[in-house]
């Protein structure tokens, strides 16, 4: 095992931030709707516990530093049933409890995850949520980035959208910690260039009619233009976290709150838009308060 590059870390802390935080809004939004988030009071609960995308981004950090920065997808596969095995209360979508059950009982991960939904295999978000710490690894690397981000999202989802879904929030996270130390890209130019290397389908067209947005739109729009996850698939997901991330990028306080605002599901797409963000920014500039309560990460260290 090597050691995890600085901007890595911050990714990961940046996405176990956003998901924690987003997770906590769910019961808010239901039981206060607008004027909670017209108040911009964080959360009240004393421990904001993180989800399974950070359960998850904390597996695929460890197989990059078991690996240098390479996914070995049957180490993966069983990383992940692994971690499911140990804690099942983290949010698993319906899906993935029978993948990672079967898995962990020794059924090929190619097997169980091509079956899925008549053979179409899962395009929901699952590859994305967890995939802005490899784009900050391979950021010297765009084509890197985009096929590791390829590999590990299709060890848990076969469907090709779900898949260009991951290599899409990768490509961000690797294009923020380009950035880290200059100025930040502008929010369009950015995203396409995201857009550039993916290939032709929704995710692609999604953020590019992200990228088109005039400066100004309003978060509300955003997410019923792009989807802000209420489908909880990688389409109706990503272009809405990244649209948030990329005018947000010197900002992860704001970015959080900004995405929080497009409701969906919305641990996921603040998970997503934190691990982007804080590959260029960190999580320093948090509030104290956040830093309390966020649930710590267990060690993804050095061996």
């Amino acid at each position: 095992m090597i050691t995890v590059p600085p901007a890595v870390l911050d990714s990961l802390y940046g996405l176990a931030f956003g998901d924690a935080f987003g997770d906590r809004w769910f019961g808010i939004l239901r039981r206060d709707g607008d004027a909670a988030l017209a108040a911009r009071t964080p959360p009240p609960e004393p421990l904001w516990r993180w989800s399974d995308d950070t359960a998850q981004a904390v597996v695929l950090v460890r197989e990059l530093a078991e690996g240098g920065g390479a996914v070995d997808q049957d180490r993966l596969a069983l990383g992940f049933a692994a971690a499911y095995a140990d804690d099942t209360h983290r949010g698993y979508g319906a899906s993935m409890h029978d993948v990672l059950r079967r898995i962990g009982a020794g059924e090929p991960w190619r097997a169980v995850v091509a079956g899925q939904f008549g053979g179409q295999g899962s395009w929901g978000n699952g590859a994305a949520m967890r995939a802005a710490p490899l784009g900050a690894w391979h950021a010297a690397d765009l084509d890197a980035a985009a096929e590791e981000a390829a590999r590990q999202g299709a060890v848990s989802h076969h469907h090709p959208e779900a898949v260009a879904a991951a290599v899409a929030v990768a490509l961000a996270a690797a294009l923020a910690t380009r950035s880290r130390g200059g100025a930040a890209p502008a929010r369009a130019d950015f995203l396409r260039t995201v857009a550039e290397r993916l290939p032709d389908g929704d995710v692609r067209s999604g953020v590019r009619i992200a990228s088109r947005m005039p400066e100004g739109t309003s978060v509300r729009h955003a997410a019923e233009v792009l989807g802000s996850g209420y489908r909880m698939s990688g389409p109706d997901t990503v272009p809405y976290a990244l649209w948030c991330a990329a005018g947000h990028l010197d900002d992860l306080h704001e970015g959080l709150w900004c995405t929080v605002g497009g409701r969906g599901d919305i641990d996921t797409t603040c998970a997503i838009a934190g691990g982007v963000i804080a590959a260029r920014t960190g999580v320093a500039a948090l509030p104290a308060a956040w830093h309390a309560a966020c649930e710590p990460l267990p060690p993804v260290g050095v061996r």
